[in-house]
């Protein structure tokens, strides 16, 4: 079913000149010779993008952002949370993150570079630190005949080293949470093979929060004589930021034995004001094998001292003491070598391990102190990097044993393809790279919102909160809100399906506040009107911008007032019973309940002349602002039904009759009008304004009954749509925002006219959003279209990781030709709803219970 699976395949490697094909490297997966070039180079929205006649409309936005941005900073000095006039360029480098979720995050691209970092909360850099690199020496009779740094960089420093490596003897292979470099050394009958493995692991709520990773590097000595060979990591004591030459760091050997096991290493000593952490680089101590280390190097100049040191004898001279604090100004780096003899014809390994503990948090605003989720298990000193370094050694192969138990039965599905299994596992990169935090919850915290049990409210700590704490991760890392509840929506089936603990937590967060209250009265940047922070009865945009202070101060968002978020109350009530029909929880049911019908008696509100269905003013809801809408549409009037259908049901559950009854005519009353309204006789409508774009074909109109069916719900009593009319609205979808847009090759448009051409009414418009695609595939396959699905979710796919070079950073959306939006985004973490919807296809046989969110 692959469009061009082995032509695409090709292209990426087609560079490779090597035959070897490395050491356990796995068949599926993103794979890329180190030496391409994508061809296309794609640019980042901007002003200029947008038509006259939308530019005309949204003038007085403009100039009230322009304001408001000119103020954030250059008088207050801060980052905006949507910076429009710097958007992200687009780097066509990044690899598989390291690290495990809510610890901060270190990205290393796929040509070896350490280049994308996130430790302090939510906030990334963009900086390929150079000195950061693994070198190969390789020794024969006592004499070094080979020493390379594994990168094919030339910088303007560091000349004593032997750069330049030749990336057509190199390939990168990630399957998400691991990753594989295969190095063959030209001329030396060798081949290396460096597996990256991190700890993010379904289910585990332990292991799965260390901000730690491993490197194991196979060699493979195909020569008829012995080798003796070392690997020799470095690394800068900071991440590239200003602050690495703000004076006061140090480094300093260790040495770890526990349980039989030692490990050794260097600890990189960040002294920085606020968010202070120790990096750790380490080793295992194996027999045969031999590490040494230089405490501290300078990364500038030509730093020929190290790499004759290496040259000699393939160690370093490993001093004992500590390096002195560094000046300002200066910098310091270290360095950790492993040797081993590698006999003739065979095959050895060594361990290597990056670690980093900074166990206490503050965000922008520096009002609270977090300790994150790992300090539970490891303390919040700040003295965790060693312990840290030696579980990380001795207990990856059971992460592997773990995750190979996960990704197999996937795997091993013939009748899945392999882009799937690719985009599946390694769209998950987001959960640990989306600027994600997870810590635990004070003692004295209150989520409740102030109303208690007893009043249809909360508990202050409900037990999965207090167990699991809390957990907020970005909108995206260059829209920087936490938990923006409306792209969460589609982002959840992650959680739900792996963490969902954590998936339960967010909802508890969201669901406290949705009884307060901010009558703070705020500029909204969209209409140029004050109205209150936050409105109680409504489920907020988001949990707030970590340059300030989350979950004390949410709703970074702007743009619109309390009045446009209508939609988002549905989805909480959606994502509710979705979770606990997944989980079975009935307490969490128990507690979600009164808050669902406070939020639904807020919908009740638009019910303007009783007909059953919401109205809609202005923008058709949060997730898709920039396009307007009149009266009742397809995508929130759909949201409505499926939520009135779901109180149905768990009404039903909680034996509240009378609730139940309510609703029962409401959902019969709003069925009515909805098809008469947005019926056309093949799909529904966008709205229902008569306007001459209101029958545009919206490729996300199914959104609701997508979540009843991921519920187990859409039939019989609990229908909000008839299945024919479903069918026949996602095979206009198929036939027209896919197959008729780009040839059928880049996924759905959000918006399509009849006769064939995409509807440029708007910016959004005639986007494809990555994250709707796959949820619109979810749909599909739900419905039994499972080629069409596929063949719609496969466009992204191709276009993002193969063709536009957005690996690991998969954007909010796209253009036909030439442009980007949002790199980096939650949204397409929503391809986990496809594989909800796969599990649930018939005589299909579930992976296990876990895979369905079972704890």
């Amino acid at each position: 079913m692959d469009l061009n699976d082995s032509t695409s395949l090709a292209e990426l490697m087609s560079r490779y000149v090597s035959t070897e094909t490395g050491f356990g490297v796995p068949k599926d997966g993103w794979r890329i010779c180190l030496a391409h070039e994508f061809k296309e180079k794609r640019k980042p929205f901007q002003a200029k993008d947008v038509s006259l006649s939308n530019m005309i409309e949204h003038l007085s936005l403009g100039v009230r952002y322009l304001r408001w941005w000119y103020r954030k900073t250059q008088v207050e000095k801060k980052a905006p949370f949507i910076d429009m006039f710097r958007a992200l360029p687009l780097k066509q480098i990044y690899g598989a993150p390291l690290g495990g979720i809510g610890g901060g995050s270190i990205t290393r691209g796929w040509r070896g570079d350490f280049c994308r970092w996130q430790l302090n909360p939510g906030m990334y850099h963009y900086k390929t630190v150079i000195a950061n690199q693994f070198t190969v020496c390789l020794r024969r009779g006592g004499q070094t005949v080979y020493q390379q740094v594994l990168s094919m960089e030339r910088p303007p420093t560091l000349q004593g080293w032997n750069w330049g490596y030749c990336g057509e003897y190199a390939f990168y292979h990630a399957l998400y949470p691991r990753a594989w470099t295969v190095y063959h050394l030209p001329g030396q009958n060798v081949t290396l093979t460096c597996r990256q493995v991190s700890p993010v692991i379904p289910h585990d709520y332990k292991d799965s929060s260390l901000p730690v990773a491993v490197f194991v590097w196979d060699i493979e000595n195909k020569n008829d004589y012995a080798l003796d060979v070392s690997i020799m990591f470095t690394m800068v004591n900071g991440s590239g930021h200003k602050d690495d030459k703000s004076g006061g760091h140090w480094n300093e050997p260790f040495c770890l034995e526990k349980d039989g096991e030692s490990v050794s290493g260097v600890l990189l000593h960040h002294q920085t004001p606020v968010n202070p952490y120790t990096l750790c680089m380490a080793a295992r101590e194996k027999s045969g094998q031999e590490i040494s280390h230089q405490t501290a190097f300078s990364p500038k100049g030509t730093c020929g001292a190290l790499w004759s040191d290496l040259m000699t004898d393939g160690r370093l001279d490993s001093p004992k003491d500590s390096s002195p604090p560094t000046q300002k100004g200066e910098e310091v780096a270290a360095a950790l070598a492993v040797s081993c003899s590698v006999p003739a014809n065979s095959h050895n390994s060594v361990e290597f391990s990056l670690a980093w503990d900074m166990p206490k948090i503050t965000f922008g605003s520096r009002e609270r102190i977090y300790e994150r989720r790992y300090t539970r298990y490891y303390g919040s000193k700040g003295d965790a990097a060693p312990s840290l370094s030696h579980y990380a050694l001795t207990h990856y192969s059971k992460w592997e044993e773990s995750i190979d138990e996960w990704q197999r039965p996937i795997l091993q599905d013939g009748s899945l393809p392999s882009w799937y299994k690719s985009a599946l596992f390694n769209e998950l990169y987001f959960v640990v790279d989306g600027g994600t935090v997870w810590v635990e919850l004070p003692e004295d915290a209150d989520i409740s919102g102030g109303l208690r049990p007893e009043d249809g409210g909360l508990p202050a700590q409900p037990e999965v909160v207090k167990d699991y704490g809390r957990f907020a991760y970005l909108e995206g890392q260059e829209y920087r809100m936490y938990n923006t509840y409306d792209v969460h929506f589609y982002a959840s089936f992650a959680l739900i399906m792996l963490w969902p603990k954590l998936a339960l937590s967010v909802q508890y967060d969201i669901a406290g506040s949705v009884v307060q209250h901010d009558p703070t009265e705020r500029l909204n940047l969209m209409n140029g009107q004050y109205s209150p922070v936050k409105t109680r009865g409504v489920v907020p945009h988001d949990i707030g911008d970590p340059d300030d202070e989350p979950w004390v101060r949410a709703n970074a968002y702007m743009i619109h007032d309390t009045a446009d978020w209508k939609d988002l109350n549905l989805k909480f009530v959606l994502q509710v019973y979705r979770d606990y029909y997944l989980t079975q929880d009935e307490q969490y049911l128990k507690d979600m309940w009164p808050i669902c019908q406070t939020v639904m008696e807020t919908e009740l509100k638009f019910d303007k002349d009783g007909d059953g269905l919401i109205e809609n003013s202005g923008y058709a809801d949060q997730t898709y602002d920039g396009w307007k809408v009149t009266g009742p549409s397809a995508y929130c009037g759909g949201l409505w039904l499926a939520s009135v259908c779901m109180m149905c049901k768990m009404a039903r559950v909680l034996n509240c009759e009378s609730v139940y009854q309510r609703y029962r005519d409401i959902l019969e009353r709003g069925k009515a009008a909805f098809d008469k309204l947005l019926w056309n006789g093949k799909y529904y409508n966008y709205d229902s304004s008569g306007r001459s774009l209101s029958n545009s074909v919206m490729s996300d109109q199914c959104a609701g009954h997508w979540f009843l069916r991921a519920s187990g719900l859409g039939d019989d009593d609990y229908q909000a749509f008839p299945k024919e009319k479903i069918c026949s609205a996602l095979k206009s979808v198929f036939d027209l925002n896919v197959m008729s847009f780009s040839g059928g090759q880049m996924g759905a448009v959000n918006g399509m006219r009849p006769e064939g051409v995409p509807d440029h009414s708007s910016v959004q418009s005639d986007e494809v959003w990555v994250g709707v695609v796959y949820g619109l595939a979810a749909t599909m396959i739900h419905e039994g279209m499972i080629e069409e699905g596929m063949r719609t979710a496969e466009g992204c796919y191709r276009a993002v990781w193969e063709r536009m070079g957005m690996a690991f950073q998969t954007p909010e959306a796209y253009c036909e030709k030439g442009i980007y939006r949002s790199l980096a985004y939650m949204r397409p973490l929503s391809i986990w709803a496809m594989q909800l919807a796969l599990n649930n296809r018939p005589n299909h046989s579930k992976t296990t219970d876990k895979d369905v969110g079972q704890d």
